[in-house]
């Protein structure tokens, strides 16, 4: 803050001027950019959510992908963001197989096209159904 004070004799302006100054510093930084700043993102827990020879209930989510990193198998389903899930109870397995995609999916499509004529290998997660009870009696016969 600049203080100016000027003494007028006359109407002109006198030879003594009166020139007084005062500065106030900064007690913090400007808010520039800092080198580290704190991550602030949440999240997202992708990854495998169930293990080779879990029990797993239908519905179940078994992984979380954003790439298709891990295909379905027998019993499983694909959701449209990637997630495999179980389709029926039971346990599950998780196997190395060839990959036989099916070009018609959009997934198969965007992460797969460049390797269409080759043969390449991926992780499988199958869902083994439970055996059945076998605790039935034979009533009548037909």
């Amino acid at each position: 803050m600049n203080l100016y004070i000027k003494s007028f004799r006359s109407g002109f302006l006198s030879s003594e001027i009166q020139l007084k100054e005062w500065f106030r510093f900064a007690s913090k930084k400007t808010g520039g950019s800092s080198r580290n700043p704190p991550d602030n993102t949440r999240p997202k827990h992708r990854g495998w959510k169930r293990q080779d020879g879990h029990l797993v209930e239908a519905g179940t989510i078994l992984v979380l992908q954003r790439h298709l990193r891990f295909h379905p198998g027998l019993n499983v389903g694909l959701g449209r963001n990637g997630t495999l899930f179980a389709i029926i109870p039971g346990k599950v397995m998780v196997t190395c197989e060839k990959v036989d995609p099916d070009w018609e999916h959009t997934w198969i499509q965007r992460h797969y096209s460049h390797r269409k004529g080759h043969v390449f290998f991926k992780k499988y997660f199958n869902v083994i159904p439970n055996p059945q009870h076998q605790n039935f009696k034979l009533i009548d016969t037909v």
